[in-house]
């Protein structure tokens, strides 16, 4: 496994993502899913998976949630955090999940496409005190079991554009785009063509399209 970025980085990258959502869902009081999406539609998850320095050390994690939260609402009035000698499950939830992501290399819209954020959290009564391989471990069975929508259907449902529209408008014909959301066919084998007239139309990268971009 290519990690993203370097283990003596990883510390840092636990604490902060650590903070980053106990500030948020415990100070803030946040849905701790809703939180979770948005961490994701703001960016800075993608920027924070791929190791870039200035997220994942260079600053806490208090000032990322911010940035965050002031992404979706800027006049939003934050509190101040609350420091607690007591790590909370939500604290847990935040540093396990960001060795998880770190180990696997998996996304993190495609860790709570399958695994809510809430569901990760309630796990801290059972695996705070274990080694964090067991939760890993866990965390890939649930992964890999759970019932997922192929990532070209929740994008263009999204976009709320038709399988026929964006057939028209990408020039790709109906059928296979049937047969990708179906699961009959798998778009990871598509020719590198057919998925970037797809990604044109719905504003997207070829990447977000494919369901294992890491292998």
């Amino acid at each position: 496994m290519i990690h993203a970025y370097s283990e003596s980085y990883l510390n840092d990258a636990k604490q902060n993502l650590a903070v980053f959502f106990d500030y948020a869902i415990k100070d803030c009081r946040l849905n701790a899913d809703l939180f979770a999406k948005l961490f994701v539609q703001s960016g800075y998850a993608d920027k924070f998976e791929r190791g870039n320095p200035a997220i994942v050390s260079g600053m806490s994690g208090i000032e990322l949630a911010k940035r965050v939260i002031e992404y979706a609402d800027p006049h939003r009035e934050l509190p101040e955090r609350i420091f607690s000698e007591e790590r909370s499950d939500v604290y847990w939830a935040g540093w396990a999940l960001a060795e998880y992501q770190w180990e696997t290399a998996k996304r993190f819209k495609d860790i709570f496409s399958r695994i809510a954020f809430s569901e990760i959290i309630s796990m801290y009564r059972v695996y705070h005190e274990m080694d964090i391989r067991h939760f890993i471990e866990d965390m890939n069975k649930k992964y890999n079991s759970a019932e997922w929508e192929p990532r070209l259907k929740t994008i263009r449902e999204n976009r709320g554009i038709s399988q026929a529209e964006l057939s028209r408008l990408s020039g790709v014909k109906l059928r296979s785009i049937q047969m990708y959301e179906q699961k009959v066919n798998d778009i990871d084998k598509a020719q590198a063509g057919t998925v970037y007239k797809l990604s044109r139309v719905l504003g997207c990268t070829v990447e977000d399209l494919l369901e294992n971009p890491e292998s």
